[in-house]
């Protein structure tokens, strides 16, 4: 049957590859990035690659929390229900490591960015839809402060926190929301450009990861994963940070990501 999915940062990386995967299969794809064209490149060699797939191209600078608004409204001025929306996209190294209103950009584009389009899409999101959040193997505990933009970090820092935060908020949603909300760390040092960019080495086949996200929107063996954590390093569901798994600390850093969107 197909799906309608919506998923984030699908001009490069894993979320590239993940689109490739979905749209073979014939699924209704909204793909997202931040570049017209590259989207719009996207758009057309997935539409000449699988002609059974139907899809649809949304831009948006998820450090900007306007534009999450607005790319929620036109999701939500197209469609009336989402089967699945994956929170791919994501940042580590940036020469622009602050965002105009002072916040660190990867807390913004890896937590926040996430939780308000995921909130702001609720509605369409039924009892039967799934959300899957990327996480990291990289988890460090969140400094608050540093979530509210009124520390600064260092790369690494800053990437495992905003990890641990999407997975904290990911567990605190769950139970709590109509969809499956899941996280999953798509497996370490793969192929990608922010892996090529930060650590310096060409990383392992993408389609590791790529393969998981699409299990994880799709297949049974994630029907019931809701605040769940799968690592793909390991092959298995399994705990993340101990934070992650603390039900105080995770509504800390949910009331932190609420104040500031």
């Amino acid at each position: 049957m197909q799906k309608t999915i919506l998923l984030t940062g699908a001009t490069d990386g894993i979320g590239l590859e993940t689109a490739k995967m979905l749209a073979g299969k014939g699924h209704r794809l909204l793909i997202h990035g931040r570049n017209a064209q590259k989207l719009a490149d996207v758009e057309a060699s997935l539409k000449s690659t699988a002609s059974n797939a139907q899809i649809e191209s949304y831009v948006a600078d998820l450090s900007n929390l306007e534009d999450v608004g607005q790319l929620a409204k036109d999701v939500r001025a197209k469609h009336d229900k989402l089967d699945v929306l994956i929170n791919n996209a994501g940042i580590y190294k940036t020469s622009q490591p602050r965002t105009k209103e002072g916040m660190d950009v990867r807390f913004v584009v890896n937590t926040i960015a996430p939780y308000l389009l995921t909130k702001e899409l609720l509605d369409l999101l039924g009892n039967e839809a799934r959300v899957v959040n990327l996480s990291s193997a990289a988890q460090a505990p969140v400094d608050v402060d540093a979530l509210a933009g009124k520390t600064r970090l260092e790369d690494m820092p800053a990437y495992a926190q905003s990890k641990l935060a999407i997975t904290m908020w990911t567990n605190h949603l769950a139970g709590k929301v109509a969809p499956m909300v899941v996280s999953v760390n798509p497996g370490s040092l793969l192929a990608s450009k922010m892996v090529k960019e930060g650590f310096g080495v060409e990383g392992s086949d993408i389609r590791i990861g790529a393969d998981i996200l699409v299990r994880a929107a799709l297949s049974d063996e994630f029907a019931d994963a809701s605040g769940k954590y799968y690592d793909n390093d390991a092959k298995r569901f399994g705990p993340p940070h101990p934070d992650g798994l603390d039900a105080q600390k995770c509504a800390a850093v949910v009331q932190v990501i609420e104040t500031l969107i």
